[in-house]
């Protein structure tokens, strides 16, 4: 393996969401990830969140299987579990059955800890508890969630991988791990430090799309062109507005009322019909290589195939399934193109072998598996 995390051996309790994209991450940077798996399932190689992991299926009720599973974790650096709060204890490997080194990371959506804690939710229902979900949306309307990008994958992969790497750097200096606690509803709102701060200073309506970044301003959200195709405008700062005017053929007068919001209706409105009047393809071309902070809105399937996107090669062709390339990047420490998923189950095997598991145990668990 190679890649800036080659040295980290982690194991990953298999779930749903957040925690799979974790595990995902960590080995796109070449950590060795062994997910622990319930029943073996046929190959899918669509399955992007495996690629780069192996695959064991263990019985955790049995006493052969919870062996094996305290074996894997003897030789981890790092457990990553999100279940409800509670269930890996009662199983007998909670934090306490394990090693004082090991760094326990534990993503949940509500916490550890709290009324809610032992809760179902979903994305949009921890976005709605932390106050983002209300911004977000036409002002006539109910709120919208933005997909399950911002509290399953902003406020819970990347803060339980803050925190994992946190706990590393810790325990390279204490040399004892810890659990990492990582809550959807504590990660959105660490993301929202801009929107208090405005807020706080009075810079901020609760009314939705009345506001600079939620489409309320006619120089930040996105326009329908000729062809039903639509196109992104973020013309924040003056010297990037005065740009977009321009472009459009308006008066660069029209900048001194940029934040004057009792003109907004009325310039959306005159963007609007500038950019209903021409194709996506042609706005775009006409703001290309630009500052005007203004960019086409592109499919899925379009994504991979613009200029800029394919030059950096920020997206991978596995086996006919497009998906990210490893991010971020790194001049020196570079890791290998990811490896595409395994069956589930299909390396229990070669790792009990790996942790010298008895070969009648491990023909016993190879037996078992599904």
């Amino acid at each position: 393996m190679s890649g800036p995390l080659a040295s980290l051996k982690v194991i990953e309790f298999s779930g749903l969401g957040p925690a799979p994209l974790a595990g995902q991450l960590l080995a796109d940077l070449g950590a060795e990830v062994i997910t622990i798996d319930r029943k073996a399932v046929p190959l899918d190689l669509a399955d992007v969140n495996r690629r780069g992991k192996r695959s064991v299926v263990l019985d955790l009720k049995s006493e052969t299987g919870r062996r094996a599973v305290q074996a894997l974790i003897a030789r981890s650096d790092i457990l990553i579990e999100g279940f409800r709060p509670g269930v890996m204890e009662r199983l007998g490997l909670g934090p306490t059955d394990c090693p004082e080194t090991l760094i326990y990371a534990r993503m949940t959506g509500w916490g550890q800890v709290g009324p809610w804690s032992q809760t179902a939710g979903h994305d949009i229902n921890y976005l709605a508890l932390t106050g983002a979900l209300h911004a977000m949306g036409a002002a006539d309307a109910p709120p919208v969630p933005p997909m399950n990008l911002v509290a399953d994958y902003g406020g819970g992969t990347m803060f339980l991988l803050f925190g994992i790497l946190s706990a590393v750097i810790e325990r390279s200096m204490s040399g004892k791990g810890q659990v990492v606690d990582a809550a959807m509803v504590d990660g959105v709102p660490a993301m929202m430090g801009l929107i208090h701060t405005m807020l706080a200073k009075g810079q901020w309506s609760h009314q939705r799309a009345s506001n600079w970044l939620d489409g309320g301003a006619p120089f930040y959200r996105c326009y329908t062109c000729a062809d039903g195709r639509f196109i992104s405008v973020g013309a924040l700062e003056p010297q990037f507005y005065a740009i977009l005017l321009e472009k459009l053929g308006l008066n660069t007068d029209l900048l001194a009322s940029q934040n004057d919001q009792s003109t907004w209706a009325t310039r959306t409105a005159e963007f609007a019909k500038l950019f209903a009047g021409q194709t996506r393809d042609h706005w775009a071309a006409v703001f290309e290589n630009s500052d005007a902070c203004v960019a086409p809105v592109l499919t899925f399937a379009e994504a991979p195939k613009h200029p800029h996107m394919a030059a950096r090669h920020s997206f991978l062709d596995i086996n006919g399934v497009v998906q990210s390339a490893p991010a971020p990047r790194f001049d020196r420490s570079t890791p290998d193109l990811p490896k595409p998923p395994t069956a589930i189950g299909a390396d229990t095997a070669d790792v009990m072998r790996e942790v010298g598991l008895a070969p009648a145990e491990n023909d016993a668990l190879t037996q078992s598996a599904p």
